[in-house]
């Protein structure tokens, strides 16, 4: 935990006369508790957060959380540079560091999040925020491929499967670059977070041998689920909430982690450098990292959450559901996404658009 210290010092006023001295010390001012704001402005994800733990909150403080949602990490960003308010916003890793050098984000007074000290220190002070000055770390999870068994001929283990087999449907893969450059990358031998232009050149160039098998769908697994199972896709680039929408189906679907390593995502709760109400936001912070209330969120959103001392509250058929809380054996040559430099990231876009171009 990082504190910070506040000094005060005393002003020493002296009085001298004709017939004689004397001093007064003016008294040191008292520390005072900040005072709650009557509501709290959350940007995530839609659903992201049960509107149950946000009830409990309300319960407990009176703060009222009015929850805005957004379709996009882009549009979240760009909505936060045009000077639109929120107290708490939830982003990945890989946005953090641009957050921080356009002096976005807030540092967060670890003096009100005591239940920091929750985390697994596996996710504490990583390359994206040294220190967690302006993150908390709020879930984290695989990307992996979900497999139509019945529509494809041979079983896929590898990345580099979806260039050499042959499926009766399309691959579907989010529109955004990460993750297909990702997949791509790592068929090839390559790290997920390159930014060598030979090697991504090298992905862009072997994603356009599969551009025609490719349909791009949205980040729900409402949107994408879908295509898998009326087996317009015989392959979803997909996560755990993908996995546990499908299963409501009975169909032949089998969670496939790649031989040349999975990939691994996180996102984290944020406070903008312009929030009105910073200690409430930061008390709102310390309130989810509660291990019950944190395993609340896990028990609904079937997400793998950080928070170390929450697992005793998970419910075990989740806690050992190896699509949530993936073995330890599958993360041997795991990689997690790291953020790109703004160079890394506008190469990685302009391939991008440029492939979806090709796409049409």
């Amino acid at each position: 935990m990082w504190t910070r210290v506040l000094a005060t010092g005393a002003l020493v006023v002296v009085l001298t006369g004709l017939m004689g001295c004397s001093a007064s010390l003016t008294p040191l001012p008292t520390p005072t508790t900040p005072s709650l704001a009557s509501e709290l402005i959350l940007y995530d994800w839609e659903d992201d957060l049960p509107q149950s733990v946000l009830d409990l909150f309300t319960t407990e403080y009176g703060v009222q959380v009015v929850y805005k949602t957004y379709e996009s990490q882009e549009e979240a960003m760009a909505n936060m540079r045009a000077g639109a308010v929120y107290d708490v916003v939830v982003f990945d890793n890989d946005f953090v560091p641009q957050l921080v050098a356009d002096g976005l984000l807030a540092e967060i007074d670890y003096r009100h999040v005591p239940n920091f000290d929750n985390i697994s220190p596996n996710f504490r002070d990583l390359a994206y925020d040294p220190q967690n000055k302006h993150t908390v770390p709020f879930n984290w999870g695989v990307t992996a491929l979900l497999v139509r068994s019945d529509l494809v001929e041979e079983p896929v283990t590898r990345w580099e499967d979806l260039w050499e087999r042959e499926f009766a449907g399309k691959i579907a893969v989010r529109d955004e670059p990460r993750e297909p450059f990702g997949m791509a990358l790592k068929s090839l031998g390559y790290s997920i977070n390159s930014e060598d232009p030979d090697a991504v050149q090298a992905a862009f160039d072997h994603l356009l041998e599969i551009k025609d098998k490719i349909v791009l769908v949205g980040p729900y697994a409402e949107a994408a689920v879908p295509m898998l199972l009326s087996g317009e896709a015989a392959v979803l680039v997909g996560w755990a909430e993908d996995v546990l929408l499908s299963r409501e189906e009975s169909l032949a679907i089998e969670w496939v982690l790649p031989e040349e390593g999975i990939m691994l995502w996180g996102d984290n709760f944020v406070i903008p450098a312009y929030s009105p109400r910073k200690y409430t936001a930061e008390l709102f912070l310390n309130f989810l990292m509660r291990p019950e209330v944190n395993a609340q969120i896990v028990n609904e959103n079937y997400y793998a959450s950080p928070n170390e001392a929450a697992r005793a509250f998970i419910d075990p058929e989740i806690l050992h559901d190896p699509v949530i809380f993936p073995p330890d054996e599958s993360l041997g040559n795991a990689e997690v996404f790291l953020p790109l430099s703004p160079d890394g990231e506008q190469l990685y876009q302009q391939l991008w658009e440029r492939f979806k171009r090709m796409m049409e």
